[in-house]
């Protein structure tokens, strides 16, 4: 049976669904790891939910630390880490752990993730390419993804209504497999928010392990619900993790590329959100701007490995 776990910060209303829908379950080991919450979580997770296992940490250290925290203390041969803005359906547990045990050689296995209106969410996708930070740019998006190669690669295309072998998943709600999870050496830490999971399916895959997109059970996520909250320090977040993942898993002309089309594409934020901070009316838009143009600008100093 699979171990439910979550990482949590700043997420309270929505962490106790979360629960509520695991315990409906029934009977079974929850460890939470409370990132440094200063919404009353803790308190209530004390009141309300007296059966769970509570590790508090007196800061945030991130998705991929407090992922390993809650495997350091459990033993169980599958862990479902969960995010705290998301809710699961009757039967999740068993339908992971069923998954896991017929295909022996997945490692991580991603589930069908869904807004709370029903609407598909994109859950995996190809390994990040050097030309990452150009299809995430808006003002080259619609253009990039019309090429089919560039389609197939980011997997954001097809009905997501069968099993298949992925690159990666997205980290809101994974079911993982012990063995696999400890010969790699569980989450890089050194990635303090995005990326962990590519790195660590990265790594999964070098080991020949397996990561599948399976919609054995449907999970709701409310995306973004705690980064939002702290939205230029996500950002930089987003720089140093994509910086860190590239010098990892990217070498040579592959590394170069890399840093050529992110300092491209850093300039291209960067005029961006000085333009909108002009054109800004609102006081409180225009300082939104000139904060996230500021994290661009300083993306732009960070030296480049040779």
């Amino acid at each position: 049976m699979s171990l439910p776990g979550s990482s949590i910060w700043n997420t309270r209303d929505l962490l106790r669904d979360c629960l509520s829908s695991v315990r409906a379950e029934g009977p079974s080991e929850l460890v939470v790891v409370d990132n440094g919450s200063s919404d009353g979580s803790q308190a209530m997770l004390r009141e309300e939910f007296d059966d769970i296992r509570l590790i508090v940490n007196p800061h945030n250290p991130g998705f991929g630390a407090a992922a390993n925290q809650i495997f350091s203390l459990t033993t169980a041969p599958y862990l479902f880490l969960l995010n705290g803005d998301t809710r699961v359906q009757p039967g999740s547990l068993c339908s992971i752990s069923n998954y896991l045990d017929l295909h022996p050689r997945v490692a991580v296995l991603g589930p069908e993730l869904v807004h709370p209106d029903g609407r598909l969410q994109s859950s995996c996708s190809a390994f990040p390419h050097p030309l990452l930070p150009l299809v995430k740019s808006k003002v080259l998006t619609r253009l990039v993804r019309r090429l089919p190669g560039v389609r197939d690669r980011l997997l954001d295309t097809w009905r997501h209504d069968a099993p298949r072998k992925v690159p990666w998943v997205v980290g809101a709600a994974l079911g993982i497999r012990r063995e696999a999870f400890r010969e790699v050496g569980g989450f890089d830490e050194g990635f303090h928010l995005y990326f962990e999971e590519p790195d660590l399916c990265h790594r999964m895959l070098k080991a020949e392990w397996d990561t599948h997109y399976a919609p054995v059970t449907e999970v709701i996520h409310i995306e973004g619900a705690s980064t939002q909250q702290r939205r230029q320090e996500v950002l930089w977040d987003w720089v140093v993790s994509y910086m860190r993942y590239n010098e990892r898993h990217h070498a040579g002309r592959q590394l170069e590329l890399s840093q050529m089309t992110f300092r491209w594409s850093m300039r291209v934020r960067w005029a961006r959100e000085k333009l909108r901070a002009l054109r800004a009316k609102d006081p409180v838009l225009r300082a939104e701007h000139t904060a996230d143009a500021a994290v661009w600008a300083r993306a732009m100093t960070l030296p480049q490995r040779k």
